[in-house]
């Protein structure tokens, strides 16, 4: 990965980073002044929804950071070794677990007349798209892992070739 790329890519994490760090210190708390003025009969949506938005954020932050993590990696040469299987266990579980959070958000929507029942179907979608993207980041591993397995057997089959030069 090139110095540009890396530093184009940091960039973004660090815009994305700052930009929920703002949401959850500003627009959240603004959510929540908004959210008292709700009629009687939705005003218990006022906890749920909050929370899920803050524990939403907080699971897209914990991806920005491993990807961090990760992006380091790959510039210091070190992405093909087990350290590397840390943060992508960790970003499939941050996305998992944004996906039960988008499937909680829809169960909290569902009950009542709150919204239309095709927006919680919409949710739903939503959250399946979520559990595709946990699926392909799986998938990513997978291929980390080959990738590992096939450079520890480069070392040896080097380290042989070099006791017999």
């Amino acid at each position: 990965m090139g110095k540009l790329t890396v530093l184009a890519l940091r960039a973004v994490l660090v815009a994305l980073l700052a930009g929920s760090v703002f949401v959850q210190a500003v627009m959240v708390p603004l959510l929540a002044i908004d959210m008292k003025d709700l009629d009687a009969d939705v005003a218990h949506l006022r906890t749920p929804v909050l929370v899920i938005t803050v524990l939403g954020i907080v699971a897209a932050q914990v991806v920005l950071v491993c990807v961090w993590r990760l992006v380091t990696m790959v510039r210091r040469g070190t992405v093909f070794s087990h350290a590397a299987f840390r943060y992508v266990h960790i970003v499939i579980g941050a996305i998992v677990a944004a996906a039960l959070l988008v499937f909680a958000f829809g169960v909290v929507l569902a009950p009542g007349e709150a919204v239309a029942p095709g927006v919680v179907l919409l949710i739903g979608g939503v959250g399946v798209a979520v559990l595709g993207i946990a699926l392909i980041v799986l998938v990513l591993r997978m291929l980390l892992a080959q990738a590992v397995a096939r450079d520890a057997e480069a070392t040896k089959m080097k380290a042989e070739l070099d006791e017999v030069i």
